[in-house]
């Protein structure tokens, strides 16, 4: 089946296989979650990552990857008596992203507010589409030369 290619689709790729429950998932599938909108000039991706500060990430893009990176550490918790349960993830993660064409990999910026990262991701000017004029090979040119202008 033929579909149609979309630049945010390549971007909304992470190379994680889906999971339909993320408990049973092994550690660090599709996590942190993300969100990535689509704008006029600019990508927006938006990370989940409560507890961390921004030395604890790394963002970083090679070639055409943006890679989000870090590690989020277990709090120290006694074991008291009664149940307990412990549903929030920990460990180390790593996502990758693959960029769009259209995207200026090198001015890409990051900021950690209230457990969000948000990845700015800036558009590359496009170009306005430029008529190129074709003109005849070099079988014209000797017809031309040979029978004069009408053989053109």
């Amino acid at each position: 089946m033929l579909t149609l290619w979309r630049a945010f689709d390549d971007l909304a790729r992470s190379g994680d296989f889906p999971s339909r429950d993320p408990w049973t998932a092994w550690p660090g599938a599709n996590w942190p979650a993300v969100d990535i909108v689509e704008e006029e000039k600019r990508f927006v991706m938006k990370a989940e990552m409560p507890g961390l500060k921004p030395e604890e990430v790394d963002v970083k893009v090679h070639g055409n990857v943006l890679t989000l990176k870090g590690e989020h550490k277990a709090s120290k918790e006694e074991n008291q008596e009664g149940y307990r349960r412990i549903e929030r993830r920990y460990g180390k993660f790593e996502r990758s992203f693959t960029l769009p064409e259209n995207v200026e990999g090198t001015n890409v910026e990051a900021s950690l507010d209230n457990g969000v990262l948000t990845v700015t991701i800036p558009k590359s000017r496009e170009t306005a589409a430029r008529r190129v004029q074709v003109k005849a090979g070099e079988l014209a040119d000797k017809a031309k030369s040979l029978f004069g202008k009408s053989a053109a």
